[in-house]
C-alpha cells in the first residue's frame, strides 16, 4: 500500500507519496506560509488521497505552528499525522549530541539517509545552509551559516537602494553595475564560505567522505565546490520513508 511523507520547512513544504518499495511516485511542493490558509491543505490531500493510503502520515518539521495546523486540519479526515521526533529516532542513528531536541528534524532524517555511507558530509542549501557530519554511522554534528535566499532578502530589506536580485551561475569579474556587483558578493563569498566550511570540517579527515548537497541552491554551488559532490534533492524524503518503514 502508498503512504504519505512530508517535510515541512521554514521557506517550503514538501509532502509525497510512496509505495511499498520507497520509490517516490506523486510530490507536491508549495510555500509554507500556504499552510495557513483556510481550505488550502484540504485541497492539497483531495489530490494526494485519490488513491488509498495508510493512514499515518510522517512530517519532518522545523515550523512547530506549520505541523500543529496540518494536524488539527486533518483530524477529521481519518488521518493520524506523526512528527519524527516523537518516534524512538535511537534505533534509526546514533547521535552525538548532548540535547538532541537543538538538532533539526530536516537535518536528523538527511543523516539518517546519508548513513548508508557510514562517512558523510551532507550540505542543505534551505533558508540557513547547514552542514551535518556523519561518521562511522554515527551524527556527529553540523555548522549552521546564513542562507543564501535569506541573506539575498535580508540585505534588501536593510537597505534603501539594493534591490532584490535573482542570483545567476556565472561572474567573470566584480561588477560594473548594483545587480553584477550584489551577484558578485554572493557567488564569490558562499563559494569561499562553503569550501572554507569544507576544509575546516575534512582537515583531520582520513577517509574518503562522501559529500551530499540538497536544497534550492545545490546545483549552482555544486560547480564552485572543489572536492567531490553530488547532488540529492530526495535525500529528506528517502530519510523520513526509511524512519517511516522502520518504525511505524
Amino acid at each position: 500500500m502508498y503512504f504519505i511523507v512530508g517535510d515541512i520547512g521554514n521557506t517550503s513544504t514538501r509532502i509525497c507519496i510512496l509505495n511499498k518499495k520507497s520509490k517516490i511516485i506523486k510530490s507536491i511542493i508549495f510555500d509554507t506560509k500556504k499552510i495557513f490558509i483556510k481550505g488550502y491543505l484540504r485541497k492539497i490531500f483531495k489530490k494526494l488521497l485519490k488513491i488509498k493510503v495508510k493512514n499515518k502520515i510522517l512530517f519532518s518539521s522545523v515550523v512547530p505552528l506549520a505541523f500543529k495546523c496540518i494536524k488539527n486540519n486533518l483530524k477529521g479526515m481519518s488521518l493520524n499525522v506523526i512528527e519524527i521526533k516523537k518516534l524512538n529516532l535511537k534505533k534509526m542513528i546514533k547521535i552525538n549530541l548532548k540535547d538532541m531536541s537543538q538538532l533539526g528534524s530536516d537535518r536528523i532524517v538527511n543523516s539518517i539517509e546519508g548513513k548508508k555511507f557510514k562517512n558523510c558530509l551532507i550540505i542543505d542549501f534551505g533558508t540557513a545552509t547547514t552542514f551535518d557530519i556523519v561518521k562511522k554511522g554515527v551524527y556527529e554534528g553540523g555548522v549552521i551559516a546564513p542562507g543564501v535566499k535569506s541573506s539575498i532578502k535580508n540585505l534588501s530589506q536593510s537597505t534603501a537602494l539594493l534591490p532584490l536580485f535573482n542570483l545567476k551561475n556565472k561572474q567573470s569579474s566584480y561588477g560594473k553595475n548594483t545587480k553584477d556587483a550584489l551577484n558578485a558578493g554572493f557567488i564569490w563569498g558562499y563559494e569561499g564560505l562553503i569550501n572554507n566550511i569544507i576544509n575546516k570540517i575534512t582537515l583531520n579527515w582520513k577517509k574518503n567522505y562522501k559529500i551530499i548537497l540538497t536544497g534550492g541552491y545545490a546545483n549552482l554551488f555544486k560547480r564552485f565546490i572543489k572536492k567531490k559532490a553530488v547532488v540529492d534533492q530526495d535525500i529528506t524524503i528517502k530519510g523520513i520513508s526509511k524512519v517511516y518503514v522502520e518504525l511505524l
